[in-house]
């Protein structure tokens, strides 16, 4: 494993996100499985894993705070909050409700909270200097060691920039380019990490999938396509499906039928990066996403990527988000 410098710690390269952590999405929680995972991420080099307090309804959190009880030291976990609340609003971003969701994440995890993430709240609340100003406190008291924010747009991260946000997390994939202009430059000059996730544009840049591929009903894949329920940007990283899958077609002509391990070692190949956040539904995922370490991206690759996002993806996505 490979590791970089991370809010005062050391993570790896290839961490674990754990949105689907047991289980595919929309599927029961195996929480077997999800020992497993966490087990073949820990001893194959991966100390940094990614949760949220409405991950698995909780379980996420809690089933990482029961691996890592005699590990604390030696695991890194970033958890988000925000998108308990319902209605999910500016309002709702308030010094009570923040209080209560660290609260909860540190009851779940078992530590104070190494990093917390503001979970893709909506653009205006990057206007509320008091509400960052708070995180400043819990961080003095010691209930957080760092805190940063979840993004769904390059606007947003400059936005946070401008407090003392110790990451950022956003969506950055062979699908998702436009991060590479401003924000990556900007980031490193303030020593603020990156972290990656939805690097495999929810599965499609695994090369995996075709026209023929059905997802479950509760599969935000099946649900989600145009942004019925969330921001379309986190279901196939806002590409249309079969426009996604030409453009596939043509990165697996150059890079292999398999993308998984050239897709992740992508999202590295960039110094700003700190840490990609692959989820896995199984144990063996979790070793194909680890492979992506060996990868060496060749200015000839990325010349590659490039023009296939100019080609296939670029007119649709990149004023977006």
């Amino acid at each position: 494993m490979v590791y970089r410098d991370f809010c005062n710690s050391k993570v790896s390269l290839i961490s674990l996100g754990t949105w689907q952590l047991g289980g595919k999405w929309g599927e029961k929680f195996n929480k077997e499985e999800a020992l497993k995972i966490l087990e073949t991420a820990y001893t194959n080099g991966i100390n940094c894993f990614d949760t949220a307090d409405i991950y698995q309804g909780g379980l996420s959190e809690k089933t990482i705070g029961e691996f890592i009880k005699d590990k604390k030291d030696k695991i890194f976990v970033i958890t988000k909050c925000g998108r308990k609340a319902n209605p999910h609003t500016i309002d709702s971003y308030n010094k009570d409700n923040i209080l209560k969701y660290v609260n909860s994440s540190i009851e779940n995890l078992g530590k104070p909270l190494d990093l917390i993430l503001l979970h893709c709240p909506p653009s205006e609340v990057y206007e509320n200097k008091e509400l960052f100003s708070y995180l400043d406190y819990l961080k003095e008291i010691g209930l957080i060691k760092n805190y940063g924010v979840s993004v769904e747009k390059v606007s947003e991260a400059l936005k946070a920039l401008e407090y003392n946000i110790s990451a950022i997390e956003i969506i950055y994939n062979m699908f998702r380019l436009k991060l590479e202009e401003e924000l990556f430059a900007k980031a490193e000059a303030k020593g603020v990490g990156i972290i990656v996730r939805v690097p495999l544009a929810s599965g499609l840049l695994t090369g995996k999938y075709n026209r023929d591929t059905k997802f479950g009903l509760n599969d935000h894949r099946t649900y989600n396509r145009n942004g019925e329920s969330f921001d379309k940007g986190e279901t196939f990283s806002g590409v249309d499906y079969e426009l996604g899958l030409k453009a596939v077609d043509e990165l697996k002509a150059y890079f292999g039928d398999n993308l998984v391990v050239p897709a992740l070692a992508f999202c590295y190949q960039n110094s700003a990066v700190s840490t990609v956040i692959p989820g896995a539904s199984n144990h063996m995922q979790v070793l194909e996403n680890i492979k992506a370490i060996d990868y060496k991206f060749s200015t000839k690759d990325l010349d590659k990527v490039k023009e296939v996002y100019n080609k296939y993806i670029r007119e649709s996505v990149h004023k977006l988000w």
